[in-house]
């Protein structure tokens, strides 16, 4: 049973791509189950690379952005927000990690700062309706009476956070 997960997958390669998505080669996967069983899967080795871990069973994968998105974003109830990952769990966002990358994809990091998650376009549209501009043109969201800068997020793809 443990080789389930790979088994439903054959032996192509997986990636886990910028849309939030898992494919198998180019095949997207559909089923729900298996996405969520590799998104709580993810494992780096010492040199940066992912794999998947499922019991015994590894797998390498690609990560074509971050090994993360960020699905949803929800009021806290205390002036902040909270975020759901791929993953299925629910963490405050630390609006300080908040960053904008190429063609204004928002990032932030995540897991107690060890990973970059990428927002999915719904999560960053609602989190967006809070920015504002100061005078210079800048982007910043406020939350809890502090601004916290929405700056551009370097060209760094690693998820070493040093």
């Amino acid at each position: 049973m443990a080789r389930a997960g790979f088994y439903a997958v054959e032996s192509g390669k997986i990636s886990f791509r910028k849309d939030g998505n898992w494919y198998t080669d180019e095949e997207r996967i559909d089923n729900p189950r298996i996405a969520m069983l590799f998104s709580q899967s993810i494992r780096q080795n010492p040199d940066g690379s992912y794999f998947l871990q499922v019991a015994e069973e590894r797998a390498a994968i690609t990560i074509e952005d971050t090994p993360y998105v960020v699905i949803s974003v929800e009021d806290d109830g205390c002036g902040g927000f909270a975020i759901i990952l791929n993953d299925g769990t629910r963490e405050a966002l630390d609006p300080a990690t908040l960053a904008i990358g190429a063609e204004n994809v928002l990032y932030a990091r995540v897991k107690g700062g060890r990973y970059r998650a990428r927002f999915l376009r719904p999560a960053y549209y609602h989190l967006s309706g809070n920015f504002e501009a100061d005078t210079s043109g800048s982007f910043f969201i406020q939350i809890g009476g502090k601004k916290y800068p929405l700056n551009s997020a370097s060209g760094d793809h690693s998820e070493a956070h040093h």
